[in-house]
């Protein structure tokens, strides 16, 4: 029986839209071990029959919107690889029960395991965070995450910044005695799983590149999600739910939908008020943390730069040898002894820019400033954005969502690094010069995906990569030196302060 299992998922897999990977076996038993983590399947019963197999599958494909065969086509493997919280999902047949028993006006606790706090004020902890985003911050969208649920709920809740609280959230590695099926993945699948009252926990995986104002993975809308487990809500099969199961990008809609409302009114009611207070996602983009006066915790002594603690998004020089550092919806210029400016907003200083900055270069030609975000391009002349822009540079055969780019002296072109390749740009018509993109190999020692380059005015060049950087030597193309930035770099403005 499970040879025939096999020969009919290399059918599905080789019948549809000309699927090349992965191979049917392995796609069986990662479809297989998938079921088993999300509650699907029982473990003792994983190879059980044909049957049992495609009954699973349609639950999963009718819980997650996809067209229910049963088979493991190319649509339901993407899915089942797709960035999602780590808790098992609620059945079908327990869901169509929970449903009509709300069309029914029957108040039933909805996605819960008749499990819940029977107090109406709770405390939280931060026990730790990544080393890139900053206390206040990750202090700022945990407390904006909780008020979320307090803003439609009967709920309260405060930071404990010391001794025990009732939730507590924690990031970690791979396994951490949660149990071999809880140990998490690395970038991507399972991002975090909570623990439903009254053990209040929620772990982060900390491989993942967190984010609160631009790329990786948001964390406000994780740490949303996680804490509505805490509360005792399962996940919903309302796609837009926040409680749904897989990674939900921040948008212009309400975060949360009727459905997340619904159930956590079951378990505890609603605002004393009466009154919901509901935000669309845009309210969350940003957890900016450079305004240390008045805030709790804070001390404005010898207090560095927000980027020193932290990631920035690009990096450049222009022309007067002032260095510029971007993060979120700020800058902040270097002079070359090191001393740094206050942190400015990005739109006072040019028009109409991005939201932020994925990328930013300097043209050493004639000084125009080259911002990049997703498909699209700017370019200033000083302030002003110039006629025509942004312009949507993919369409030119520029990559999305750049990893860096800087200005080439040797070529007197613009170079644009993404993944394994580079880009070498004509800046009249913004094309891809004729042999290009080439191999990152040319670059010897860079790694991948780096977030920021600039040539330094004495001549070398600076690849940097979270808390690290990469000197290049561009007359023998080698790295020649490698180290921590914020240590190591004082022309970088974090010693000095």
């Amino acid at each position: 029986m499970h040879n025939t299992i096999i020969s009919l998922v290399i059918l599905f897999i080789i019948t549809d839209l000309g699927f090349p990977y992965p191979a049917p076996e392995d796609a069986l038993h990662n479809a297989q071990v998938f079921l088993e983590k999300y509650g699907y399947t029982e473990k003792e019963k994983r190879d059980a029959n044909l049957v049992q197999l495609e009954a699973a599958v349609r639950h999963y494909q009718w819980l997650s919107h996809l067209p229910v065969s049963g088979h493991l086509d190319v649509r339901t493997v993407l899915q089942m690889n797709e960035p999602r919280c780590g808790m098992k999902d609620i059945s079908q047949a327990r869901w169509l029960e929970q449903f009509n028993g709300l069309v029914n006006r029957k108040r039933k606790k909805r996605y819960t395991l008749n499990k819940k706090w029977y107090k109406h004020h709770l405390t939280y902890q931060i026990l730790n965070w990544p080393w890139y985003l900053s206390p206040h911050q990750v202090r700022q969208a945990v407390k904006a995450a909780f008020q979320l649920w307090g803003n439609v709920s009967s709920m309260a809740f405060s930071e404990s910044m010391s001794g025990a609280a009732d939730i507590r959230l924690a990031f970690f590695d791979g396994d951490h005695n949660d149990g071999a099926i809880n140990a998490f993945d690395g970038p991507g699948g399972a991002l975090a799983h909570a623990f439903f009252p009254r053990r209040g926990e929620a772990h982060f995986d900390n491989a993942e590149h967190w984010s609160l104002n631009g790329r990786g993975r948001n964390l406000f809308v994780v740490l949303a999600h996680e804490i509505g487990h805490t509360l005792g809500l399962q996940h919903s099969p309302f796609k837009n739910a926040l409680m749904a199961p897989y990674y939900k990008k921040l948008g212009k809609d309400y975060l949360l939908n009727f459905d997340d409302i619904l159930a956590i009114q079951n378990l505890y009611g609603a605002p004393p008020s009466g009154k919901l207070v509901q935000l669309p996602g845009k309210e969350f983009a940003f957890f900016q943390d450079w305004n240390p006066k008045g805030v709790e915790g804070f001390t404005t002594a010898n207090t560095k730069p927000f980027y020193c603690q932290s990631v920035f998004d690009a990096i450049t020089w222009d022309m007067e040898n002032l260095f510029y550092i971007f993060k979120g919806r700020q800058f902040w210029t270097v002079s070359l002894n090191g001393n740094v400016s206050e942190p400015h907003i990005l739109k006072h200083r040019w028009k109409r820019p991005p939201a932020y900055v994925e990328a930013a270069a300097v043209s050493g030609s004639d000084g125009k400033f080259y911002f990049f975000k997703g498909s699209k391009c700017w370019r200033y002349k000083e302030s002003k954005l110039e006629a025509g822009f942004p312009q949507k540079c993919s369409d030119y055969g520029l990559p999305q969502h750049p990893d860096t780019v800087l200005y080439f002296q040797p070529l007197g072109h613009l170079v644009i690094f993404k993944g394994t390749k580079y880009y070498v740009i004509n800046e009249e018509t913004l094309t891809v010069e004729p042999y290009y993109p080439r191999s990152l190999k040319d670059w010897k020692g860079i790694p991948t995906e780096t977030t920021a380059v600039l040539t330094h005015p004495d001549g070398s060049i600076y690849f940097f990569k979270g808390e690290k950087y990469w000197m290049f030597d561009q007359d023998n193309l080698r790295v020649t030196a490698s180290g921590k930035w914020a240590e190591d770099l004082s022309w970088i403005g974090c010693k000095n302060s």
